[in-house]
């Protein structure tokens, strides 16, 4: 430990060394190995600075510039140290945070009594997904009381990676691994600012390295991208497609390996069903329709085509800006149905790419597992939706909290999110948190959200609990083992978000389940017991799993097995309603139609989303290295299509959709395809008025609608390829 002198000029003690101790970051999904310096004065603990650990055998020192700045996240002045409640003045005030749970179960007990157990929601975001333990607590919980009420992140913006395998099927064994590929494709995503789970696709492992090796071993790459991104940069087609056409032009992809028989016939006769309907559906895509319809080159898609067949090895996957955008499902469905029929899945005696070693023993085997059952989930009382894999729609929660009656939800607690700016029709969420009867947000920063909560629990920060990198083990390419303790002491009165729902199941006298027991029979858990709960069930003991911090187990790692005797489950690359979809696709002049309110012509812009370097959506703004980045998120347009509308850089736009306004700060991008906006989501703050734009952002979500273009299966809202019109901004921003 750190020695202490004191310092007679000052009176002060000041540390006279300080100690290196090691954990992962847990800003984004990607859990980076950090070395974290712990400068120690007397009962006081500082992280003074974040860096990369070089000799890890996984990610060799990578770090971003979110992690590095850590400390300042941990001891930023106007980080919540304690709770907060609302006063009958409805002001904020402090409180303690045993008090606040106290009150807010008194709350949740009357609630219950006259509404019902289903009237109590959760939702976890993205930050609450940054802890290990936040989703599964949240679930123990709802199990305890009795509710389904569960929402998060997942359902807002990619459930159709979830729904899909339903509809077409999976392959026991996983598909191809990125690190054994000899083909890339990636469909609107970005790994090399943004960790991502793509279906065989790069992750945000030491990206920029891993890309370069893949490139050396003589891996091609297609990109499908309305922006020259840095991963498109690597690629060799880039096609820079219309946002919200990947349907049509994943179609015409099919349709030339289909056509010219460029599959792989002999998978397709032993795993695949529907593919004569399949091509049928397709065949309409030719490449000179295509080529106009996307803006692109008709060689080029043909020649990606072609690419993407003759590689041996490797996998199309799709991102968040596709799975946003109209015809969202069908996307995710084309990019499976090229994976199928191009036979891109582990054969036997092929070796699995990720470990998943906190999660159960699974067979991994060279079979098909075949389409399941749809609308199998709870039921939302509009629009025949239901939830699904144990989670309902985040599309549905604001109307399930306004629409009175029995299913109507009273009482939300949000956990590492940010509703206000994060979910679509900002005015109608912005009314539905209003009308609750109460609201619980958990929360380092005093978010829009939180901002209208009725109590608002300040939770520990990534260094100061107990954790395991959750999301990242089932996406590593190697089996590979992090825990990390805490490396200091929490800052102030503050709860890890776990603590909050079995603080909150006790004083509800309920159980809280979760694998490996009751929780709540535990009088006083610690971080390391409800890990232990959670992950009761991995295929690697957590006794074992602390021990080996930074490592990779070889040994651990799936190898394929032959197919189950008798197995008849198939790929089903023709079900409907898809091609029926397909066929729709092909009616339409642009994806765009499917907007209530589109009118052709009116509208000439698309608005995507995107990721910053240096924010994880507006996270990260409030901290001095980051905000020196910009404190805004810019509405980044092509300069051609500036100088068209006689606006320079720098200028305020208003951006208008068929629902909503929004003004921006437009900032020129040589990469932006012309036509385009491309802004970051979920900045801004709950006001509608933008007047801060400059230094805070604006939410994009004001632009979309629940009702105006929704999924049938999904609910998905279109959140990107948003149609809208562009002129100079009137508003007058102040700071």
């Amino acid at each position: 430990m750190s020695t202490i002198e004191h310092d007679t000029s000052t009176g002060e003690d000041k540390a006279e060394a300080v100690e290196t101790r090691h954990s992962f970051c847990r800003v984004c999904h990607a859990a980076c190995p950090i070395e974290v310096d712990v400068e120690t004065t007397g009962d006081t603990e500082r992280v003074t600075h974040v860096r990369g650990v070089m000799e890890d055998p996984l990610f060799e020192g990578y770090t971003c510039i979110k992690g590095r700045q850590l400390p300042d996240q941990i001891h930023h002045p106007d980080r919540l140290r304690t709770a907060y409640r609302r006063t009958e003045a409805g002001t904020l005030e402090t409180v303690e945070s045993s008090v606040a749970l106290d009150e807010i179960a008194v709350k949740l007990q009357a609630i219950i009594a006259e509404h019902g157990p289903g009237s109590v929601a959760t939702y976890t975001g993205t930050g609450g997904y940054q802890n290990c333990v936040a989703l599964e607590a949240a679930r123990g919980f709802h199990k305890g009381i009795g509710s389904r009420a569960v929402y998060s992140s997942v359902t807002i913006d990619q459930p159709a990676k979830s729904m899909v395998p339903a509809l077409i099927g999976w392959w026991e064994g996983g598909f191809h691994n990125f690190r054994d590929s000899d083909i890339s494709m990636a469909i609107g995503y970005n790994p090399m600012v943004s960790s991502y789970a793509a279906v065989g696709g790069l992750q945000g492992t030491n990206p920029f390295i891993q890309m370069r090796r893949a490139k050396e071993r003589g891996m091609k790459l297609i990109v499908i991208d309305p922006r020259r991104t840095e991963l498109a940069s690597f690629a060799d087609i880039h096609l820079q497609v219309k946002p919200g056409e990947d349907p049509a032009l994943l179609s015409g992809m099919l349709n030339v390996i289909l056509s010219q028989d460029l599959h792989d016939i002999e998978f397709c006769e032993d795993w695949v069903e529907g593919l004569a309907e399949l091509a049928k559906a397709v065949e309409q895509f030719t490449p000179d329709y295509v080529a106009e319809r996307c803006e692109i080159d008709a060689d080029d898609m043909v020649a990606a085509a072609r690419m993407f067949a003759a590689g041996t090895c490797g996998t199309a996957g799709t991102g968040t800006g596709p799975n946003m955008a109209p015809n969202s499902l069908l996307t995710e469905y084309l990019a499976i149905a090229l994976n199928a029929v191009c036979g891109r899945v582990n054969r036997e005696g092929d070796e699995v790419e990720s470990g998943t070693l906190l999660y159960p023993e699974a067979p991994k085997r060279a079979q098909a597992i075949a389409p399941m059952e749809l609308r199998t989930g709870p039921a939302h009382r509009f629009r025949n939706l239901r939830g699904y894999r144990g989670e309902m729609l985040c599309t549905v929660l604001a109307e399930e909290i306004l629409e009175p009656g029995e299913g109507q939800i009273r009482a939300l607690i949000v956990n590492g999110g940010n509703p206000a700016v994060a979910f679509p029709d900002q005015e109608l969420t912005m009314k539905a948190l209003a009308d609750l009867e109460l609201l619980v947000v958990v929360d380092h920063r005093m978010t829009a959200t939180a901002v209208e909560a009725d109590y608002v629990v300040a939770p520990t920060l990534s260094l100061e609990r107990a954790d395991v990198p959750h999301l990242m083990d089932r996406w590593l390419t190697q089996p590979y083992t992090h825990y990390t303790p805490a490396v200091i002491a929490p800052e102030g009165d503050v709860l890890n978000e776990w603590q909050v729902f079995w603080g909150l199941t006790r004083r509800l006298g309920v159980k809280m389940p979760l694998p490996g027991g009751d929780l709540a029979e535990l009088d006083a858990p610690t971080d390391d017991d409800a890990i232990d709960y959670a992950y009761a069930c991995a295929r690697m003991p957590m006794d074992e799993y602390r021990a080996t911090p930074r490592q990779i187990h070889p040994e651990r790692a799936y190898v394929v097995t032959a197919p189950e005797e008798g197995c008849t489950a198939k790929f089903q690359v023709g079900v409907e309603p898809m091609t029926t979809r397909i066929d729709e696709v092909f009616g339409q002049r642009t994806g765009a139609e499917l907007i209530e309110g589109y009118v052709d012509g009116e509208f000439p812009f698309r608005l995507v989303s995107r990721r910053l370097k240096s924010a994880l959506n507006s996270l990260g703004s409030e901290l001095p290295a980051l905000a020196a980045k910009g404190t805004t998120n810019p509405a980044f347009m092509n300069p051609d299509d500036l100088a068209e509308l006689g606006i320079e850089s720098g200028d305020l736009i208003e951006i208008t959709s068929t629902v909503g306004v929004i003004n921006g700060v437009c900032e020129a991008a040589p990469d932006v395809k012309q036509g385009v906006i491309s802004m970051a989501h979920s900045w801004g703050d709950g006001s509608m008025q933008d007047v801060k734009v400059r230094d805070i952002g604006v939410p994009t979500s004001r632009l979309t609608s629940t009702t105006a273009c929704y999924d049938e299966y999904t609910g998905m809202a279109v959140l990107s390829a948003i149609p809208v019109r562009v002129r100079a901004s009137t508003l007058i921003p102040i700071s």
